[in-house]
């Protein structure tokens, strides 16, 4: 189903939601007169068996008929028996239950075509966040032309708060863009002349001239929106928990009803069995458990998007991490500040917090923060510039200061770069006081304190066989988290098509989880077995993935984790405890003392024992958490 179009998907969808919807009122009208107003068998000579009858026959046929085709295919499973407990129940006189079985039949594929209609609609949400018009200078006057007519070289201008159009190089202006849907990268990257932007950044405060180096379909945007579609072809499919039982038990209980009839040689010894054998415990039990695993993730900041994600999670071997705003708090904080020996610590970070506080730089307010903790008197800046090469400017106390980077300081003064320290991992910047190296200061986007504790109880405790670091960052900044965190395979410098790749390819040989928060990690997240999303920062992340961590913290992961397995366990209870109890009543009636009427009754009962059994789910246990997240001992930091 899932390779077909969203069209299709969403007639199918709209159709069987209207034969359960049919299939309900028929039940609430034959009740109605049943116990209500009706005192008598026939309402206004309206026969009352006549409209479950006439709701079986015309939403049952279709249904039928394509379970009928699954067994031409010789695909067994438990929405077979269904169908068959249809016909059974016409040919028995039980309408109101054939009735009752298609209800369940039609809801379930329907919630069945949901969660694949919902696939496209992360490719919708990437597509909403792409403007449909640009504006293009010409000759002084700027205008609106379609997306699609933009041609390299054009001169495009992108207003404050805009989504960039296309990939381009800046031509005037300065500002900011938020780049982290499309690179993971936490930070507001800064943008003046000769910068290059990416289709899909949000432009910050200050209005760009930009020219084109891109047409839209060939930008970076539309190529993530690519690598999605193909993942979303090659999305793994998923055998869910009933049907895997159905395809032992279906062919199981028509085996026992055929022979039956064999050896008896009376026909209603297959309708008794087969009215014993109606699988509700999979077709109520099982969705009960599901339903009420739901509800308790929710209560807990667990959006459930795809079902599937709680009977599969537990059978998940392969943990993927991305790496900022999953294992880190996707927040830069100044980590080292390396003074020359002419100047001390607090000198050079009261002098820089004192100018940062007029910039918009986005490593700033880490500054400007710090100096803060440190408790720095800051003072009054003047001459402050902050032009395109220069880096930060201002004259602080009388002393002229200047923030800059590595790179440009080799182009302005190459004798001060000899007395930097070696580059080493995460962000950095250079400080001069009246022209003199002064400082060099390091940031790092921190991983979360509790990361590592997290990191290596998932293999005791669930059963996880390998772990993963995948980033988009370079090799430095990637490798200083994973020992942090205790993660030995390390893939850095990854672009979204890798990431997919590597998912795709992990995927073929176990069982993955996948968590990511950027767009840039949708596609993976819609390869693996299971994806989860940190946050709600992206419409288009939390579509691609089958769950939504709202408050960004790996005990929730963890709860998720422990929520499954006892979905899992609950359901199984249910349904194996009710086969087995169906299976004794099917020998019972095989024999021939259990005649369908009283098969029916019998089922009825093991229905609602089961259905009992799986209301457990919803339910908060004492304990949803076992991984220690204390940070006195064996500290991160």
């Amino acid at each position: 189903m899932k390779q077909l179009s969203s069209k299709v998907i969403t007639e199918f969808y709209t159709k069987e939601i209207a034969i359960a919807a049919i299939a309900l009122l028929s039940i609430g009208i034959h009740l109605l007169l049943r116990f209500g107003i009706a005192t008598t068998r026939t309402v206004y000579s309206f026969p009352l068996p006549a409209i479950p009858l006439l709701v079986a026959l015309a939403c049952g046929t279709p249904l039928v008929l394509g379970l009928v085709i699954r067994l031409s295919r010789l695909e067994f499973s438990s929405d077979l028996l269904a169908g068959i407990s249809i016909v059974t129940s016409v040919i028995l006189g039980e309408y109101l239950a054939g009735t009752l079985v298609v209800l369940m039949l039609s809801g379930g594929q329907a919630l069945e075509a949901f969660a694949v209609r919902r696939a496209s609609f992360a490719l919708e949400a990437l597509a909403r966040r792409m403007p449909s018009l640009a504006h293009r200078k010409a000759n002084g006057l700027v205008g609106d032309i379609p997306l699609a007519e933009v041609a390299v070289g054009d001169s495009l201008v992108v207003f404050p708060h805009e989504t960039c159009p296309v990939d381009g190089v800046v031509l005037d202006g300065s500002s900011t863009m938020n780049e982290s849907y499309l690179t993971g990268e936490p930070y507001l990257l800064p943008k003046a002349m000769g910068s290059e932007v990416l289709s899909g950044a949000i432009n910050g405060n200050g209005a760009l001239t930009i020219r084109a180096a891109k047409t839209a379909v060939d930008s970076r945007y539309a190529k993530i929106m690519q690598v999605m579609r193909e993942s979303e072809q090659g999305r793994p499919q998923l055998r869910r928990l009933g049907d895997q039982i159905g395809a032992v038990y279906t062919p199981l209980a028509i085996v026992i009803a055929l022979l039956a009839w064999a050896f008896s040689g009376d026909p209603l010894r297959f309708l008794g069995v087969l009215v014993v054998a109606t699988p509700c415990p999979l077709l109520i039990a099982i969705p009960v458990a599901i339903i009420g695993s739901i509800s308790l993730a929710a209560r807990r900041g667990i959006i459930i998007k795809d079902p599937a994600v709680l009977e599969k999670i537990d059978t998940c071997r392969v943990a993927i991490f991305d790496k900022t705003g999953t294992l880190t708090y996707g927040e830069p904080k100044l980590t080292e500040i390396l003074p020359s020996a002419k100047f001390t610590k607090d000198e050079t970070l009261a002098a820089v917090a004192s100018l940062e506080r007029y910039s918009r730089h986005p490593l700033a307010s880490a500054m400007i923060d710090a100096a803060a903790e440190s408790k720095l008197a800051l003072q009054e800046a003047g001459e402050v510039s902050e032009r395109p090469g220069e880096g930060l400017r201002g004259v602080i106390a009388g002393r002229a200061v200047q923030v800059t980077s590595r790179k440009k300081l080799a182009a302005q003064s190459p004798a001060l770069v000899e007395l930097l320290p070696p580059l080493g991992g995460g962000l950095e910047c250079v400080v001069l006081i009246d022209g003199q190296y002064a400082a060099t200061f390091q940031f790092r986007d921190e991983p979360r304190v509790e990361g590592k504790r997290f990191v290596r109880h998932l293999k005791p405790r669930h059963g996880f066989g390998r772990v993963l670091l995948v980033s988009g960052d370079r090799e430095t900044e990637v490798r200083y988290l994973a020992e942090k965190v205790g993660i030995t395979e390390v893939y850095a410098s990854q672009s979204p098509e890798q990431k997919l790749a590597l998912v795709r390819e992990e995927t073929k040989h176990a069982n993955t989880v996948f968590m990511g928060d950027g767009i840039n990690d949708a596609p993976a997240l819609t390869a693996a077995t299971v994806g989860i999303a940190f946050g709600k920062g992206s419409d288009v992340t939390a579509e691609a993935a089958g769950a939504v961590i709202l408050d960004s913290s790996l005990e929730r992961v963890d709860e998720l984790l422990h929520i499954g397995r006892r979905m899992r366990s609950i359901a199984l209870e249910s349904a194996v405890g009710g086969m087995g109890l169906s299976l004794i009543g099917m020998c019972i009636a095989a024999a021939g003392y259990l005649p369908p009427v009283a098969g029916a009754i019998t089922q009825e009962v093991i229905d609602v024992l089961a259905v009992l059994n799986a209301l457990r789910a919803s339910m908060t246990p004492r304990m949803l958490s076992d991984y220690d997240q204390r940070t006195d001992d064996d500290p991160i930091r």
